[in-house]
C-alpha cells in the first residue's frame, strides 16, 4: 500500500469510526441484543446439556459462539446503511471528483464496522468470562476467536457495502439483515448437528455456512484446538470477506461514474 491510498484509506476510517460512535444505537444496540437473547436461551435451553452426546455441561460456554456471530450480521446493516446514506446525500458522488481510489473507498468505509466488531468480541468474550465460562483453548484461543469474529463482520459488511452501492437504498439495506437472520435459525445455533433429530433440519443445517461458522468459534471455547472446524471457519469467513468485496467492487465504478 503506497503513502497516498494510505492517506485516503487513513481519512475515510477516520470518518467512518467518528461517525459510528455518534450514533449510540448503532453502537448500543449490536452489543446488548445479542447478550439479552444469549441469556434467555442458556436460561430456556439448559436442559439440553443432559442429553447423551451433548459436548459440554454448560450451555451458556455453548451458546456464546452465536452473539458472535449476531455481532457479525449487525455489521451488515451498519456498513451497508452508512454507506447508503453517502450515495444519498450525494458524498460519493464528490469524491468521484477526486483522485481517490475505489479500494481506499471500500476499505475506509468499513472502518467504524470493524471498530465495533472488535469492540464487540471483546465484549461478548467479556460476558462470558464473568459468568463462569473458561475457553478450553486458552489466552491464545481468545486472541483467535476475536480474530476469527473480526473476519466474519468484515465479511457480512462487504455484503452490505455491495447492497449500498446497487441500491442506494437504506431500505433495501435494512432488508438484508432479517434475511441472513434466517440463516442463524437454521443452523447449529441452540444443539448440535449431531444430535438433531429432524432429518430435513439437519440437512438445512449441514449445507449452511452460518453453521459452520458458529462451529469454529464454539470450538474455541469448549473443545481447543479443533483444526477441522478452524479451517472451516476461516475458509468460510474468508469466501465471505472474498465474494463481498468482489461484488462491491465490481458495483462501484458505476456509482463512482463522473456526473
Amino acid at each position: 500500500m503506497n503513502r497516498a491510498l494510505a492517506l485516503q484509506v487513513g481519512y475515510l476510517a477516520r470518518r467512518s469510526i467518528i461517525r459510528t460512535l455518534r450514533q449510540p444505537a448503532a453502537v448500543v444496540f449490536p452489543l446488548l441484543f445479542p447478550v439479552l437473547l444469549l441469556a434467555v436461551n442458556s436460561g430456556g435451553l439448559r436442559a439440553e446439556t443432559r442429553l447423551p452426546g451433548f459436548p459440554t455441561n454448560s450451555f451458556l460456554a455453548f451458546a456464546l459462539a452465536v452473539p458472535f456471530i449476531q455481532g457479525g450480521l449487525f455489521a451488515t446493516g451498519n456498513a451497508g446503511i452508512d454507506l447508503a446514506k453517502d450515495i444519498q446525500t450525494g458524498f460519493l458522488n464528490r469524491l468521484a471528483l477526486t483522485p481517490m481510489r475505489g479500494i481506499a473507498l471500500l476499505a475506509g468505509e468499513l472502518g467504524g464496522v470493524m471498530t465495533l466488531a472488535l469492540v464487540q468480541g471483546l465484549f461478548y468474550l467479556s460476558i462470558g468470562l464473568v459468568f463462569g465460562v473458561r475457553l478450553k483453548s486458552g489466552i491464545a484461543g481468545g486472541l483467535v476467536l476475536i480474530l476469527l469474529a473480526a473476519v466474519i463482520a468484515l465479511g457480512f459488511a462487504a455484503f452490505g457495502a455491495y447492497a449500498a452501492l446497487r441500491t442506494g437504498s437504506t431500505e433495501a439495506v435494512n432488508g438484508l439483515f432479517p434475511l441472513f437472520f434466517v440463516f442463524l435459525f437454521i443452523s447449529s445455533m441452540n444443539i448440535p448437528r449431531n444430535l438433531m433429530g429432524t432429518t430435513w433440519f439437519r440437512w438445512l443445517a449441514t449445507i449452511n455456512p452460518v453453521s459452520y461458522l458458529i462451529e469454529g468459534v464454539r470450538s474455541l471455547v469448549i473443545t481447543g484446538w479443533d483444526g477441522e472446524a478452524l479451517g472451516l471457519a476461516f475458509g468460510i469467513g474468508l469466501g465471505v470477506v472474498v465474494a463481498g468485496f468482489g461484488l462491491a467492487a465490481a458495483a462501484l465504478p458505476q456509482r463512482m461514474a463522473r456526473t
